[in-house]
This record gives C-alpha cells, structure tokens and sequence, in this order.
C-alpha cells in the first residue's frame, strides 16, 4: 500500500518564479514538492502577482501576507549601511529578522487554528534558509503536537585568512561579530523544539550545537531547473584555445580577478580565453586588469544574461572557472555541470561538495597567490590534455541529474518528512554526497 502524501504548510518568504538566488529556490522547491505532497504555500505578499501568473490558486494552494509595514523603514536603514548593491549581505541578514517575526507573527494568526487543529501533518520552513534567523513557530508547532522541520539552512562560511581586503569592501562589518545571533531570541528555542534541521552544507551542519546533532539531516541546499539547464550540452571535440567561463555578481569574493590572473599566460599564450558572464562593482577593476596584463583580446564581458538564455551562452565554452571563496551553495556550479563544463572551484562551502573528484577540480583553500597558483596548475593541466575534458564533463552532468535536481531534492525532503513523522528511519546520503 503506498504511503500517503503528507499534508504540508511550506513556509518560504522568499519564493518567486521570476527572481533568481534564493526566490527562485523557494519557487522551485516548492513546485518540486508539489508533486509528491500535498502542500499549502505561505509567501510574502510581494510574491503573490508572480505566483498567480504560474497558475497557482490563492487561497486553496498558497497564501500570500503583508509584512511590509515592519520591513519598510528597516530597507532604508540597510539601504544606508550597505551603500552599494550586492554587498553588506550579513547586514542585510541580520536586518531581515525583525520583519520576518512580524511575518511569522501574521502567519500564526492566519494558520495557528488550522495547525492545533492538525489540518497539516507537519509545518517546513524552508526559506529563509539562513541559520542566523529563529523562528518563533518551532515552539507553538510542538505543543501543538505538529513536527516542525526547517532548512536546508545555509550560511555562515567563516571569511578565510588573506582575504580580509575582500572582507572589507564587501562591507562585511557584522561578519566580525556573526556568532552574536545565537543570543537573538528564540534562537535556542527554534533548535530546541524543531522535529528535524535539514542543512545544506558541512559547515552549517557544523554550526548545529552538539545537544541538536541528532535531529539533523544533511541535504545540499541547491538544485537545477531541468527546463533551463540540461536541454543543452558543451559537446564537439576540445580543440585550444581551451574556452574557460565564469558567471556571477561581480564582486570582491568570487575571485574573478583571481581567475584572470591564473589564466593570464595562457591567454597570453593563445591556448585560454575568458569569458565573464555577470554584471558588478569588480567591472571597471577587471577591465583595467585585462588591459594591464595584455590580455584584452582574450577576455570577453557578456555582461547580465537573462537566466533564461543562459545555458546557450555558457555550452559554448569547456571549463567554468570559480575561485569564489565564500560560497554558501554554488548553484551556478550545478547549471554549468549540468551542461558538461568541467567545474574549478575552491574546495571550501558549497562549490566544493557539489564538485567531486570524479567531475571537476575542487582547490584547496589558502591564500590568494596559493588560490592563483591552484587555478593555473588545473588550467595548465587541461590545455596539456584536453581529451579529459568530455569524459569528466559527462560525469559532472551524470552526477547533477542524479542528485542536484529539484525533483532529487524533493524526494530526499520527503523522506526527511517520513522520518519526522514516524514512517521511516532517519535519512543519510553521507556528507558530501558521493558519485
């Protein structure tokens, strides 16, 4: 006899098809889990126009509430102390948590009755996933008697030594005192009274005090969207010059200027060209780069690529080049792998537990000449013998559609509802997930 389809409240703030990052995860996911749950959506009120465009109903499939009164003035403080777009984003963090009570506050008014009345097996939240932002909810949903399951959490990557000029014009102030947020109230609580802590990487797993270690279950926060990335493929033989790619926000800690240096001979060399895909502060810092090395004829700026046309942009190219060196998930790796460029990145965050040695190079972390010298030996390596490039760009793809699919993620969700509801055993796919 199949097992029945839990009765779900999916709790994701953020959670729009038409953004990207951590909105479009939210989307996704709970599209994804749409079709092995029964699941009620509860978003943010921004959210609704988008939504409703998708086809979803109001009212019977997703709920939309207006935390905005609280989250207005507190955007123009963060506006203030971040300055420039794209940075600041532990300010922004930390600046996120007094609305999301109020928004949790409005929720428990609009569902608590349905939730005593156990109209839903359990209640998920899943964004936002940062592990620095309680939940007032873990506590009601356990007396309650309904599970409350959060994550998979992400977040809270410790900046690496030598990087602490990247730290400071990232305007990472609060990133000195992070650690503060366990005393934020009901942080304990939270850990305390939730069913199960899904996180999404090692060292967010590592972040979970020794007492909470046993309700927590390891699932790697990103996935694709097999509609957008893997319909198309890097295929046709490798010939030099070897077509490196990097795509992201142009700012100080996803190692651009890194990647442009380790490149530089062999760009010099006519065996490497470099293309950036993205759009940021970093630009006029690279292009003055490029110029400075002599390189500006093998160095292409695509500038922003709507996400939409993405994968036909980057198939073009052999070799996703990554160096970022504070990144929480990585889901830009799953698409470029899900299209066969073989992956390098820095074995540290999420990049380098997607990444296995089987499908891509992982660097050790160290300080940035360390970084550069890494990087370089990886592409000195591939312009030597290219004809590795396919094979392992065939088992990145291999590996992506295995684990790293919305649908994958899912199903290891579901199982974790299973456990917490007392129909299974508690999950584990071993950390990082292997081939």
């Amino acid at each position: 006899m199949p097992a029945h389809r839990p009765r779900v409240l999916l709790i994701a703030e953020l959670c729009n098809p038409d953004w990207v990052s951590v909105p479009l995860e939210g989307w996704s996911l709970y599209r994804a889990l749409a079709e092995v749950a029964d699941v009620h959506l509860v978003t943010q009120v921004r959210n609704r126009e988008n939504i409703l465009k998708q086809g979803v109903q109001e009212g019977s499939q997703f709920t939309a509430l207006d935390s905005t009164p609280v989250e207005k003035p507190l955007d123009k403080v963060g506006q203030f102390m971040r300055g420039t777009a794209g940075v600041g984003w532990t300010t922004a963090t930390a600046l996120s948590v007094l609305p999301y009570y109020y928004f949790e506050e409005v929720l428990w008014q609009r569902f608590g009755q349905r939730i005593k009345a156990r109209e839903f097996d359990l209640v998920h939240r899943y964004t936002p996933i940062s592990p620095t932002t309680p939940s007032t909810l873990a506590r009601r949903c356990k007396k309650a008697g309904v599970p409350f399951v959060m994550g998979p959490l992400n977040g809270g990557l410790p900046w690496p030594k030598g990087f602490g000029g990247a730290r400071r014009r990232e305007k990472e102030w609060l990133s000195y005192v992070r650690d503060a947020y366990k005393l934020m109230p009901f942080y304990k609580s939270t850990r305390e009274n939730a069913a199960a802590i899904i996180t999404g990487s090692r060292a967010t797993r590592g972040q979970v005090g020794e007492q909470w270690q046993g309700k927590t279950v390891y699932v790697p926060e990103n996935a694709i969207d097999t509609k957008r990335f893997g319909t198309a493929k890097s295929e046709g033989p490798v010939e030099l010059p070897l077509r490196v790619a990097f795509v992201g926000r142009f700012v100080p800690y996803k190692g651009m200027a890194m990647l442009m240096e380790a490149a530089a001979p062999l760009i010099r060399e006519g065996k490497v060209v470099l293309e950036y895909i993205g759009d940021g502060q970093e630009m006029p810092n690279l292009k003055a780069q490029a110029a400075r090395e002599g390189i500006e004829s093998g160095v292409t700026f695509a500038g922003w690529v709507k996400h939409q046309e993405l994968q036909g942009r980057l198939a073009k190219n052999h070799v996703f080049g990554f160096p970022s060196v504070r990144e929480f998930g990585g889901a830009v790796v799953c698409e470029a792998m899900a299209l066969g460029l073989v992956p390098i990145v820095m074995d540290y965050g999420g990049p380098g537990e997607i990444v296995s040695p089987a499908t891509g190079f992982a660097v050790p972390m160290g300080t940035p000449e360390e970084i550069v010298a890494g990087v370089r030996d990886v592409l000195t390596k591939l312009v030597a013998d290219p004809s590795v490039i396919r094979p392992m760009g065939d088992r990145a793809r291999q590996r992506i559609f295995k684990y790293f699919t919305w649908k994958a993620k899912a199903e290891q969700v579901l199982e974790v509802y299973r456990w917490t509801l007392g129909e299974r055993g508690q999950p584990d796919w071993g950390m990082p997930l292997a081939d």
